[in-house]
């Protein structure tokens, strides 16, 4: 009877024992609990070029079937850069414009032509071909826009940016640690601009050329204001010339144009507004003028 009593008296002042630490050996470290608030759950698997779906896989063979010359794939390649895609994605835009131009007469064929009994009749065949003619030009139509607008958005950006990057210069950083920092402000997230000067500044830790890497972004952006600013850089860094003075000489000039070019639309402005003052406002004016007084003649001459 002793010895039950002994051991249970044991185990009761074990278990009390292993509650009372149990908080005290199993809380973690505060380092430890900062380190897992600022690690995330999920990781996210790194790459350069992201994987293509089917569909974007099919339109790439579909697109590798269009015959064309060298020229006018460089000419292409040359006007999606522009607009911010990659060079890879040429043969997806040749699927794309093939696709529409395919589905659009098919979509009319179905939904019109077909209910209506009139598919071989030649207005039919007419608005068919019209059709895949529109299907076929409406993705160029679209990169387009979306180049001129992102050009615009590159040319407003640039004395900013060129700001910021003197800023830097004067500061003691070097230029590839002024890019990557003034790509890095929170003012410019998703900026063209700033991501293409991220862009170079990889690519030069990479290894690549600083001009050569300078030279590729001027071709991307297609903006003579870049092209300028990039033959800028390399020759300042060839000659040695001061290169905070040459940025802050050159962003003064890109304001004075920017300025310039607001001067010349707001010039404009009074001719634009003849037209419609003539053809839209004047003839409501001189009816509301002239009604009254039209009447009163009438009723005089009666």
């Amino acid at each position: 009877m002793l010895t039950v009593t002994i051991l249970a008296i044991f185990v009761s002042v074990s278990l009390l024992t292993a509650v009372a630490l149990f908080p005290i050996l199993t809380k973690r470290s505060i380092v430890k609990d900062r380190l897992a608030k600022l690690t995330d759950e999920k990781y996210e698997q790194l790459s350069l070029i992201s994987e293509k779906t089917p569909f974007q896989k099919f339109l790439d063979r579909l697109g590798g079937q269009m015959p064309g010359r060298r020229a006018d794939q460089s000419k292409y390649v040359k006007f999606l850069l522009a607009a911010g895609f990659r060079k890879e994605s040429i043969f997806l835009f040749h699927g794309i414009k093939l696709l529409l131009a395919c589905i659009f007469p098919a979509l009319f064929i179905i939904l019109y032509a077909l209910p209506k009994g009139i598919l071989l009749q030649g207005d039919s065949l007419l608005y068919a071909v019209v059709l895949a003619i529109i299907g076929f030009l409406l993705p160029g139509l679209i990169v387009h826009k979306i180049a001129e607008r992102r050009k615009l958005e590159i040319f407003h950006t640039l004395p900013d940016i060129l700001d910021l990057v003197t800023v830097c210069v004067e500061a003691g950083v070097s230029i590839d640690s002024a890019m990557m920092r003034v790509s890095e402000n929170p003012q410019f997230t998703d900026n063209p601009l700033a991501n293409e000067l991220k862009t170079v500044t990889l690519e030069t830790r990479a290894g690549k050329p600083r001009p050569d890497s300078l030279r590729d972004m001027a071709a991307r952006t297609g903006v003579d204001d870049v092209n300028s600013f990039v033959t800028m850089l390399i020759q300042t860094e060839k000659f040695g010339t001061s290169l905070s003075q040459a940025l802050r000489v050159h962003s003064e000039s890109l304001r004075t144009k920017r300025r310039q070019l607001a001067e010349e639309a707001a010039a404009k402005t009074p001719v634009k507004m003849l037209f419609p003052l003539a053809f839209c406002i004047f003839p409501s004016l001189l009816v509301v003028l002239l009604g009254p007084a039209t009447f009163l003649f009438r009723n005089i001459f009666k």
